[in-house]
C-alpha cells in the first residue's frame, strides 16, 4: 500500500456487506432518514446484464459449460447459469484449514451477496430453537425468545414475500404468508408417500412472490430463480432493499471496497473503517458515528479479529474470547431415486417457482430415545428440469446411440426424485475459525484458519436421513441404488451447505458473549453485527429469514439509540 487516504467527513452509519443482513440494515436506516454508506467488496449488480434468467443452453458457447468449457476440465467453481458472483476459491484470497480436517468457505463478491442466488427457503426458528439448552440441555440459549422475535419475522415476511400455509406445527411456526403454489406431479407422489409413512408434507415457504407487493411483480413461473430474477419476484437484498434505498438519496455505495480493519478512538468506540480500494490497491479510511458489520459470519469474525489495538489486543469486541468460536453450518445429506411411475409421463409445463413447492418439516420432535437431538427438514427436487449438459448422464452407457439413446433419454426424463436433509448442528468448541498469522491475501489482510469436526449427533442424524429417504422413495414405488452406506463418509463437509453461523454470538453475559440481545457489542456500543454471526445455534431451518428479522430489529434499535444520543 503506497499511502493511506483519510476521509475528513464523519458518516452517520457505515454498513459493511450487502447481503441479507447488510441489505436489511440499509433499508431500515434509510427509511428512517439516516444517511448510510455501504461498503461492498464486489462490483455493482446490473440484473438485466448479469442474470441469465431466460437464456437457453443452445444460445451460448459450450451450452453453459463456461466461456472456455471450464466444466469439462473441472475448473468451473460456480454454475455458468447461476446468478453471480460466487466462489469456493476466490482468486488471491486464500484461507487455511487445520490438518486432517475439512471445511469449504463459499464467498460472494457482488452487491446483494448470496441473496442473488440462494434457495430462498424461508423458515422461522421455533420457540425451542431460541432456548435449546432449556429444552434439552444442549447448546446455548439466545438472549431473546420466539415471542420477542415474532413481530420481526412478521415484518421480514411481509416485506420479502414468503409463500406458505398455516399448519399449527411447533417445528414450523406459522407466519405472515402469501398464497402457496400448487404441488407438481412428483410432489403429489411425495405427499402420498408421506401419508403412508406418517410424515407431513406441506406447502413450501419460499421468498418468491405469488402476488405483487412493494412494487415487485408476481412470479411468472419460469423456474429459473437460481439464475437471478429480472422482475425481482424472487427476493434479493439488492433488488428489494438496496436499489430502492438508493432512490431515497440517503445511501452512498462504495463497491470494490475490501474492509481491512475497524478503527477505534481513545474511548474504545469505533471511529471508522480502513478498507482497500481494490481498483487502485490503495488503503482508505472512512470515519463513522456507528458501524454495522454484515459481511457474513466468517468474514465478520475475520474483520473483528484483525481489528486489534492496545485496548482490544485480542480483536475488537472480543474481551470474552468468543469471536470466531462455535462456528456452525447446516448438517446436509441428499439421496435420489428413480420412480417408474413417472416414466414416459406426458410432457407438460411444471416449471413453477425455482425450487420445491412442498417440503417436510421435522416430525419427530417429541419422539423419545432418538439417536440424536433436535432434527432436520427435507427439501424435495424433481420434475422436468431444463435439459442441459449432464441431464442424461448414463443414457449412452445404458442404451448406446441413435434411436436407443433418444428413447432412454425420453423415458428417464423427469423420473428422478431427490430428497435433501437439512439438519441442526449443535455448537461445539472444536469447530471455529481464527486468524492464520502465517498467511495473508492479495490485499495484505491476514486470512482465516478453520477447524471443524462432525459430532456423533450429526452423523447419526445422517443415518436417519438416509433411512427415511430410502423409505420415501420405496413408498413411491421407486428404486434406490443398492450400496453400502457410511453416514460419516456421506455427511456434508463444513461450510458446504453455505449456512455458516455463530461466530460472534449474542448473550446477556459479556464474559461469555460478544454482543447483547440487540446484536450490539457489549464493549463497543456503536458497533452492531447483523448477519448470522450473532446466532447462538444453527437449527434445522435455513438462516436467511432470521438474518433479515434480527437485522431489522437491530437496525431499528440502533436508530433509536442514535436518536437518544446514546450512539
Amino acid at each position: 500500500m503506497l499511502q493511506v487516504q483519510r476521509a475528513p467527513a464523519v458518516h452517520d452509519v457505515v454498513v459493511i456487506g450487502s447481503g441479507a443482513g447488510g441489505g436489511t440494515t440499509v433499508k431500515v436506516l434509510t427509511d428512517l432518514g439516516i444517511n448510510v454508506t455501504l461498503l461492498e467488496a464486489g462490483p455493482m449488480l446490473d440484473p438485466m446484464k448479469d442474470f441469465k434468467e431466460h437464456v437457453w443452453p443452445w444460445e451460448v458457447n459450450h451450452r453453459g459449460s463456461g466461456p472456455a468449457a471450464e466444466s469439462y476440465f473441472g475448473k468451473q467453481q460456480w454454475s455458468y447459469w447461476n446468478a453471480p458472483n460466487g466462489y469456493w476459491d476466490v482468486p488471491g484470497e486464500p484461507y487455511s484449514v487445520a490438518q486432517g480436517e475439512e471445511f469449504r468457505w463459499f464467498r460472494s463478491r457482488i452487491l446483494g451477496g448470496r441473496t442473488n442466488h440462494y434457495g430462498r427457503i424461508s423458515l422461522r426458528f421455533s420457540d425451542y430453537d431460541f432456548k435449546p439448552q432449556a429444552f434439552d440441555g444442549l447448546g446455548f440459549d439466545w438472549p431473546v425468545t420466539y415471542e420477542e422475535m415474532s413481530p420481526w419475522y412478521d415484518k421480514a415476511e411481509g416485506f420479502m414475500g414468503v409463500t406458505g400455509t398455516h399448519e399449527g406445527l411447533r417445528t414450523a411456526p406459522d407466519g405472515n404468508f402469501l398464497p402457496p403454489v400448487a404441488p407438481r406431479v412428483h410432489e403429489m407422489l411425495v405427499q402420498r408417500a408421506g401419508k403412508k409413512l406418517n410424515i407431513p408434507v406441506i406447502p413450501s415457504r419460499m421468498a418468491m412472490l405469488t402476488k405483487s407487493i412493494h412494487g415487485r411483480a408476481a412470479c411468472h413461473y419460469c423456474g429459473q430463480c437460481g439464475r437471478g430474477c429480472h422482475t425481482a419476484s424472487a427476493f434479493t437484498s439488492s433488488q428489494a432493499m438496496i436499489f430502492p434505498a438508493m432512490k431515497t438519496g440517503k445511501l452512498n455505495i462504495i463497491t470494490g471496497a475490501m474492509a481491512r480493519e475497524l478503527l477505534v478512538n481513545d474511548e474504545g468506540l469505533v471511529s471508522g473503517v480502513s478498507y482497500v480500494d481494490k481498483a487502485t490497491r490503495s488503503e482508505k479510511t472512512i470515519r463513522a458515528r456507528a458501524v454495522v458489520v454484515a459481511a457474513s459470519a466468517c468474514e465478520s469474525a475475520r474483520l473483528l479479529l484483525n481489528s486489534k489495538s492496545t485496548k482490544y489486543p485480542a480483536g475488537l469486541a472480543n474481551n470474552s474470547g468468543v469471536v470466531g468460536r462455535y462456528l456452525t453450518d447446516t448438517v446436509g445429506y441428499s439421496l435420489g431415486g428413480s420412480v417408474p411411475a413417472l416414466e414416459n409421463m406426458p410432457r407438460h409445463n411444471c416449471d413453477g417457482i425455482g425450487g420445491m413447492h412442498v417440503y417436510v418439516p421435522w416430525w419427530e420432535l417429541e419422539k423419545k430415545n432418538k439417536d440424536f437431538p433436535r432434527g432436520y427438514h427435507i427439501e424435495i427436487g424433481g420434475g422436468f428440469g431444463m435439459p442441459q449438459l449432464g441431464s442424461f448422464r448414463g443414457a449412452a452407457a445404458n442404451a448406446g446411440y441413435g434411436a436407443g439413446i433418444k428413447a432412454a433419454a425420453r423415458q428417464q426424463y423427469g423420473t428422478n426424485v431427490n430428497f435433501a436433509g437439512r439438519g441442526e448442528m449443535i455448537p461445539n468448541e472444536h469447530s471455529y475459525c481464527e486468524i492464520d498469522n502465517t498467511k495473508v491475501d492479495q490485499w495484505g489482510i491476514p486470512v482465516l484458519k478453520f477447524h471443524w469436526i462432525s459430532q456423533p449427533y450429526e452423523i447419526k442424524m445422517v443415518q436417519h436421513m438416509h433411512d427415511t429417504f430410502t423409505a420415501m422413495i420405496e413408498a413411491m414405488g421407486g428404486r434406490v441404488p443398492n450400496r453400502s452406506f457410511d453416514p460419516a463418509a456421506n455427511i456434508s463437509k463444513g461450510g458446504q451447505i453455505i449456512h455458516e453461523a455463530g461466530t460472534v454470538r449474542m448473550g446477556d453475559d459479556p464474559k461469555k458473549s460478544a454482543l447483547n440481545k440487540w446484536s450490539q457489542a457489549h464493549e463497543v456500543k456503536n458497533l452492531v453485527v447483523a448477519d448470522a454471526a450473532p446466532f447462538n445455534g444453527n437449527p434445522d431451518k435455513n438462516v436467511t429469514l432470521t438474518i433479515v428479522a434480527n437485522a431489522w430489529r437491530a437496525a431499528e434499535h440502533l436508530a433509536e439509540e442514535m436518536k437518544k444520543g446514546n450512539v
